[in-house]
């Protein structure tokens, strides 16, 4: 609380609007893609759909979660956003995982080739660290399974790795956009606006995570 109030005013209400503005549009890209996509109309539908559930809205969520400006559990303890953010990335790693599974599974089932442009070799990457990073971060969890290795040191490393993360999974949506597929059904201003959403979300996300851990170094110098 001491950090928010030694912040100019200003600052911390450029930082509420930007965090606003990353809950809208996570919420907005997920649901147009959700529309596009109409999952459930085909195999493939499933693929988009999932992706962008997992990636622009669960793990948007899950790390806006600790956000001091723009949580939507911001009056919660920390054990509870703890809880919170467990849950939405369990989620995020099943819905990546489903993801995966049915464009895998239709890209075998209708001959094509598997892994043969840079949306989904990246996506495969994506995929897998995003498994390793929630299989790392069970010692945050249950502490007993490190030993000699500080909680607030592993709670450092996991904000590292898990802004890699984010930032491929960023990476590899603005990749989905440029696809075949979502050009030919967003065209114009529109296909625009859609890169600048998970673009600003990424933004968001990597001023969070660099200056919570930039500000507690200060702090402690």
């Amino acid at each position: 609380m001491l950090l928010s109030e030694s912040e100019p005013r200003l600052y911390r209400l450029s930082r509420l609007l930007c965090g606003g503005l990353t809950h809208f549009l996570c919420v907005a890209f997920t649901g147009t893609v959700a529309i596009i996509a109409k999952p459930g109309s085909s195999l493939f539908s499933w693929h988009p759909f999932l992706m962008t559930l997992a990636f622009s809205f669960l793990m948007t969520e899950a790390i806006l979660l600790f956000s001091p400006h723009s949580s939507p559990a911001l009056r919660c303890k920390h054990q509870v956003k703890s809880r919170l953010h467990w849950i939405l990335q369990c989620s995020c790693v099943s819905c990546a995982l489903l993801g995966f599974g049915t464009i895998f599974y239709n890209k075998q089932a209708n001959g094509k080739p598997h892994f043969s442009t840079w949306h989904a070799l990246l996506g495969v990457v994506t995929v897998c660290v995003v498994v390793l990073q929630a299989v790392a971060a069970l010692p945050l969890i249950y502490h007993k399974l490190v030993k000699g290795w500080s909680l607030a040191r592993l709670k450092r490393y996991h904000a590292a790795a898990g802004l890699v993360t984010y930032l491929l999974g960023s990476v590899s949506l603005l990749l989905g956009i440029c696809s075949a597929w979502f050009s030919a059904s967003v065209t114009g201003n529109a296909w625009y606006l859609m890169v600048l959403c998970p673009a600003v979300s990424a933004f968001t996300i990597m001023s969070q995570v660099t200056n919570a851990y930039m500000t507690k170094k200060r702090l402690q110098s």
